[in-house]
């Protein structure tokens, strides 16, 4: 019989092929050396059996399948057993980056509806203060329980223990969880994800990089940490915040990868900075990816310099909405850098089978069937579309997102389909590799045409006194002037700026797409998403440089 339709469903086949195998490990107690022990663990038989019983113990409080479940938790074994006795219980855990605007972390929580609120004490707290998701029935406390907390996670798997084995016999299409994105475009929004997309992210995720049972992973994003389990991996949950990965100690990461032995890295190209630049090698290492945002040249030249001649460090493309849409190895990536420095775009690799991914016409309109896209051929750039699998089709409660992003097509055999629009730019090249331009909400509209970001600023990334640049977009409509704006290399003393920008202004007359920028402005230190700390925030970025122009002029 084949496992039901549910992330869960590996759990207890696992469980009982290799019940003592270590399922996750997480930071505990620290040495006097500051680094973590690491001393708490979760087999496969322990994992199988805890979430069993938290999945009871949760019916008995009056949480039902279906019923959506906010969960508020740090990354710790808590984390992992509730959300697999969640997906057990058939219940819905909603996720939000804990580190949004608070506004928009209220606004979430209130679309959500929840039944239950799950959290740590100042989740609980900050619930009670700032008036979180009031319409919650039940509350449970992981960690120490306060008067108005509920019962404590401890007390609801006491509770269920005994209970036996649970699983809901969960369709395809009911809803698993609902994920909201990290807002670093725009409002927050919730991925609605079924059964079935989660299943085809583990399919897909092993077949394209030929993940095998019994690996040892880091994954420096939690949510990545729910994939291992139903892979066969064992999970070491790092000792860092995970909502700062540019902040990440990589002495403890390396202190966790050698101990460990592990053979496989999830990392936000933040975090891939923060290892490249300590520039220690990474010998245990056999697979890395990094995902979020493109990952800089240079970074990728110097961690391939620090991994194994065989090992293999991915940079997969995808979105919260649909993951993973493409992938690229290091050196084929390398292999496009030149191009790319001279404004082709990042090569982000070949689709990941079984997706079908298009390039079609940009528009900021909704496009509600298939047969209104212009579809664009090779080299043409547009908006990234995709169709597969794991392709999400709704935001929750936000009818009007969901009509911008996703369009219906009817197939030739009359059966029908969600094609996500990636709000991604890009194009085709000739070998059927595909480009990222950058966000179609990002493009510059000069009244000569369009700029790119990923199609300007990596011309002047090149430049040894910058650590980065940023192109956005000054004006309204058509008519916006094009402004880069210029993040110095650390420690640049500030009277050698001026003689940086006038070095990028020869540089833009190489090219002609960049020959049309005239502002470069220095900002001190570009905002970044939550999630990754990777992507700029240009949206915040173009007020500051409209000032910028206006108190100049």
């Amino acid at each position: 019989m084949s496992e039901r339709c549910n992330i869960a469903a590996a759990l207890p086949r696992l469980a009982a092929e290799a019940p003592d195998r270590v399922a996750m490990r997480c930071p505990g107690t620290h040495g006097a050396n500051g680094l973590a022990r690491y001393d708490v663990a979760l087999t496969y038989a322990g994992l199988d059996r805890r979430s069993d019983a938290i999945a009871a113990g949760l019916a008995k409080h009056g949480v039902a399948r279906g019923q959506r479940v906010v969960v508020m938790v740090r990354p710790s074994p808590e984390f992992f057993l509730l959300m697999f006795a969640l997906f057990k219980a058939g219940a819905v855990p909603v996720l939000v980056d804990p580190g949004i605007d608070k506004r928009a972390l209220k606004q979430c929580l209130d679309e959500a509806q929840p039944h239950a609120f799950v959290g740590i004490p100042l989740a609980m707290f900050a619930r009670k203060l700032l008036g979180w998701a009031r319409g919650a029935k039940v509350a449970v406390t992981v960690g120490r329980r306060w008067a108005w907390g509920g019962p404590t996670l401890a007390q609801v798997e006491r509770d269920g223990t005994g209970a036996g084995p649970q699983l809901a016999d969960t369709a395809p299409d009911e809803v698993a969880a609902i994920l909201f994105t990290s807002g670093s475009t725009g409002v927050p929004k919730g991925v609605v994800y079924r059964h079935r997309h989660f299943v085809a992210q583990i399919d897909m995720l092993r077949d394209a990089f030929g993940l095998q049972p019994g690996g040892v992973d880091l994954p420096t994003f939690p949510p990545f940490a729910l994939f291992d389990p139903a892979l066969g991996l064992s999970s070491i949950i790092p000792d860092m915040d995970p909502t700062r990965p540019a902040k990440a100690d990589p002495r403890k990461l390396h202190d966790a990868i050698a101990r460990f032995g592990v053979d496989q890295l999830f990392g936000s190209p933040a975090l891939m900075r923060v290892l490249a630049e300590y520039g220690q090698p990474l010998p245990t290492l056999r697979r890395v990816t990094s995902a979020g945002a493109p990952v800089p040249a240079d970074v990728v030249a110097k961690m391939r310099g620090l991994l194994p001649p065989e090992a293999q460090f991915w940079t997969p493309y995808g979105a919260t909405e649909c993951l993973p849409v493409a992938v690229i190895e290091a050196r084929e990536l390398q292999s496009t850098r030149e191009a790319t420095e001279q404004g082709a775009g990042t090569c982000v690799g070949r689709p990941v089978p079984p997706n079908e991914v298009r390039i079609i016409a940009i528009t900021d309109a909704p496009i509600a069937d298939w047969s209104q896209a212009q579809l664009l051929g090779a080299e043409a750039i547009g908006e990234i579309t995709v169709a597969g699998p794991s392709a999400t089709d709704e935001y929750f409660a936000r009818p009007q997102a969901t009509a911008l992003a996703k369009i219906r097509e009817t197939l030739p055999d009359g059966r029908q389909r969600i094609v996500h629009r990636m709000g991604d730019l890009g194009r085709f090249d000739a070998q059927g590799r595909l480009w990222f331009c950058g966000r179609k909400s990002h493009r510059v509209r000069t009244p000569l045409g369009n700029l790119y970001t990923e199609q300007v600023e990596p011309v002047f990334n090149t430049h040894p006194e910058v650590a980065r640049t940023a192109l956005v977009g000054v004006g309204e409509g058509a008519a916006q002037e094009p402004v880069l704006c210029v993040e110095m290399a650390p420690h640049l003393p500030q009277y050698e700026h001026e003689r940086v920008l006038a070095e990028l202004r020869r540089m833009s007359e190489g090219f002609v797409h960049t020959a049309r920028i005239r502002h470069f402005l220095v900002h001190d230190g570009f905002p970044v998403d939550i999630r990754h700390n990777a992507k700029i925030g240009r949206e915040q970025l173009a007020a500051w440089a409209a000032k910028e122009l206006r108190w100049r002029r």
